[in-house]
């Protein structure tokens, strides 16, 4: 388990420098370059990640039952899955309603699956795992709608094309890892294929 918190601290570290210290990130960038800057920001991302990732692995080998989901949990985390998917597509797609009415739909997102796991998995690895990518989120939400008020985006246009390829596209990454890559990539399968 130890691995798997060190993981998060480095990589949800590494993503909180703006929501703690936004001022001494813009000076540092300054005084470095943004290249070297985001060469040691993705650098710390990787550790972090794979750190995560092996530490899961690790902790999954030991698991810790905190509380047995109900059944029906599967069905709702993964009605919220399909949510934040299409959230995280409105990230990229531009031009779509979705990112114009949210802001920020990348961080929602992850606020919204890190809650879907949470609900359908009840070992204690996927609460530390889980619980705190959705602290991290919710503080993220927070900071970014903070500097939103200091410095308000410029509205965005939206169209119905361009709404409804997000839609597309999020449902397709979705159906595509909900019945695949979940069970090739991390093992075990949503729907029990």
């Amino acid at each position: 388990m130890q691995w798997l918190i060190l993981g998060l601290v480095i990589f949800l570290g590494v993503h909180s420098v703006r929501i703690v210290a936004d001022d001494w990130r813009t000076r540092t960038i300054a005084a470095w370059g943004e290249m070297r800057w985001k060469g040691l920001y993705a650098a710390l991302s990787l550790l972090g990640f794979a750190l995560i990732v092996w530490g899961y692995g690790q902790a999954r080998l030991m698991p810790v039952t905190v509380w047995h989901p109900p059944l029906p949990m599967r069905h709702v985390a993964a009605l919220l899955t399909l949510i934040s998917f299409v959230m995280l597509v409105a990230t990229y797609v531009p031009g779509n309603a979705i990112k114009a009415r949210l802001g920020h739909p990348m961080v929602l997102g992850v606020k919204v699956w890190a809650l879907a796991h949470l609900l359908a998995n009840g070992q204690l690895a996927d609460m530390v795992l889980f619980g705190a990518f959705g602290v991290w989120a919710v503080l993220s939400f927070r900071s970014a709608r903070q500097r939103d008020r200091i410095n308000p985006p410029r509205p965005q246009a939206s169209s119905v094309p361009a709404t409804g390829l997000t839609v597309l596209l999020g449902v397709a990454a979705w159906a595509a890892f909900a019945f695949w890559g979940h069970r090739v990539l991390i093992g075990i399968a949503p729907f029990g294929r």
